[in-house]
């Protein structure tokens, strides 16, 4: 029950949001804007209304691969991003440039999540392999210190996902008042941008969600384990 409650549940939620982004996103980018601009020019004009001029905004391969670069001030849109003039590549185009934004005037919990980007990468790249070799070794004691380690990749991964979802949910407010404010879509186009960023945020959601449901799995096991001692 346990097993259902902690990882079965929160890996269908995951399931569920990823259907949920690639079913909004699809409907959206066929959904084109009246002014006909451009992702690329999108995130442009929001970016210069905030007095950001130095960023430089590049394609990258892929579907959905869109993101702010912070380290090297780069704005990276995919093809149909870039190019396209759909609700879909003007919400995400400006969600971007949103966390572009955030960089500028120094939102706090951005500046959390730089920081943890080091730390989470360590431990995203651990976390797998000792929860498999605390759960191998057993009840030994170094099966234990091997979960216990997990635990403490997982908590790090799960502190960078829960700081993660205001940083996303910000940006994709300034996004859509953004839009409108400088009159690149039409409040009556904005339900497509909002479906489309709404779907993407839940993304984040899962997946705390999801590494939560984890952490408390290997922390229920090894309080199971301490009392079998």
């Amino acid at each position: 029950m346990l097993w259902i409650l902690l990882i079965a549940i929160p890996m269908l939620f995951g399931l569920y949001a990823q259907f949920r982004v690639s079913s909004a996103y699809n409907k959206n980018v066929r959904l084109p804007s009246r002014g006909r601009i451009t992702g690329r020019e999108a995130a442009a004009a929001v970016m210069q209304s905030a007095g950001i001029h130095d960023v430089e905004i590049v394609q990258v391969p892929g579907q959905l691969t869109d993101h702010y670069d912070p380290m090297n001030k780069r704005l990276a849109l995919s093809e149909h991003n870039y190019h396209g003039t759909s609700l879909a590549a003007l919400g995400v185009a400006a969600h971007e440039a949103g966390h572009a934004i955030q960089h500028k005037v120094g939102y706090s919990m951005m500046k959390v999540r730089q920081v943890l980007v080091p730390a989470t990468q360590i431990s995203a790249g651990a976390s797998q392999f000792l929860i498999i070799a605390g759960i191998l070794l057993g009840a030994s004691k170094l099966g234990g210190m091997f979960l216990m380690l997990g635990a403490v990749a997982l908590t790090v991964i799960c502190f960078f996902q829960l700081v993660t979802l205001p940083v996303e949910f910000d940006a994709s407010n300034r996004a859509k008042a953004q839009l409108v404010n400088l009159g690149i879509l039409d409040r009556d186009e904005m339900p497509g941008v909002r479906e489309t960023l709404d779907a993407a945020a839940l993304t984040y959601v899962a997946a705390f969600v999801a590494s939560l449901g984890s952490l408390l799995h290997i922390l229920l096991m090894l309080l199971g384990s301490r009392r079998e001692e």
